[in-house]
């Protein structure tokens, strides 16, 4: 069996050594592609593989196509909008990602740009502080968990509304669930975005929806760039001075939004929430101990198609 890491933005050499550690251990081959310029190189390299570990990287029909051998695509981290899930399937390839090994890394940049935000981007005029303020997460899954545990820490009230998460669930953790997204909007300052890009979910971020924030709002994005409708958010922005937006997640507006709203709003060069060492070796080594699982017993735990 020969295992395939295909990274075009590499795994840190101790991931590799883990992922090789676990690989080869098991007794199957590891071959390695990094930092490839063109497609046809990840065409030509899977070729031959029963097996892929990605991070960004895209899976599309055609890469499944050229994969004669695929059993299995694991991506290394949360989000898997990067694989065509539908081809996967019918190609009976799994497809699977490995949920909550990037998730201190990104609640904790989350927090980090909540701080930038009310410190007024550290341009050394006075601010204002984190505790006592009302902090709701959009979708409580892994991440959202974490940014809830760090942000006890800032004394924050916490809040939380997902769809699919019971309130039970949420509420022993010391949150307190609310019963619909409008509300968690209406009643938050601060609020943390999670959720996935979905068919609901793109462009669902908007005018009606943030306006309905308290005076001195901000939405940290460390999600998916499709969920925000830009045009409205700038409009918003436009009409309300007292709004921020910090993102991790570039806009395609970003000069625009820079240029308009000096100082209430800051964005990443490029998606940071799971670039730390020890996002990076959690999340390979995962990759590599899913794969090991299903080749050898069939262990689905974590497959995200059908």
């Amino acid at each position: 069996m020969k295992v395939l890491v295909a990274t075009e933005k590499p795994f840190a050499k101790v991931a590799i050594d883990g992922i090789k550690s676990v690989i080869e251990g098991a007794g199957f081959e590891l071959a390695l592609l990094e930092k490839y310029t063109e497609k046809k190189q990840l065409l030509d390299a899977v070729a031959d593989a029963d097996a892929i570990i990605i991070r960004s990287d895209i899976v599309d029909a055609e890469v499944l196509d050229a994969a004669k051998n695929l059993k299995i695509v694991v991506r290394a981290g949360a989000g898997y909008d990067n694989v065509d899930l539908a081809a996967a399937t019918a190609k009976n390839v799994c497809v699977m990602n490995t949920p909550g090994q990037n998730a201190n890394a990104v609640a904790e940049l989350a927090l980090g740009l909540m701080v930038y935000g009310v410190r007024n981007l550290y341009n050394g005029t006075s601010g204002t502080e984190l505790m006592g303020k009302k902090l709701g997460i959009h979708a409580y899954g892994n991440v959202g968990r974490n940014v809830a545990r760090v942000a006890k820490g800032f004394g924050m009230e916490i809040y939380a509304f997902d769809a699919f998460c019971p309130a039970e669930v949420i509420e022993k953790d010391g949150v307190k669930a609310l019963s619909s997204v409008e509300e968690l909007y209406s009643t938050c300052q601060f609020v943390s975005l999670h959720i996935p890009a979905t068919a609901e979910t793109k462009n669902s971020i908007n005018y009606e929806l943030l306006n309905k924030m308290p005076k001195g709002a901000m939405l940290i994005n460390t999600a998916r760039k499709e969920v925000i409708n830009e045009p409205e958010v700038i409009k918003l922005m436009e009409d309300r001075a007292d709004f921020r937006y910090m993102t991790d997640i570039m806009p395609a507006a970003n000069a625009e939004f820079a240029e308009k709203f000096a100082g209430r709003y800051f964005s990443t060069p490029k998606k940071m929430g799971a670039q730390t060492a020890e996002a990076n070796i959690n999340a390979g080594i995962a990759a590599a101990n899913q794969i090991v699982g299903f080749l050898k017993d069939g262990i689905e735990k974590f497959r995200v198609n059908k």
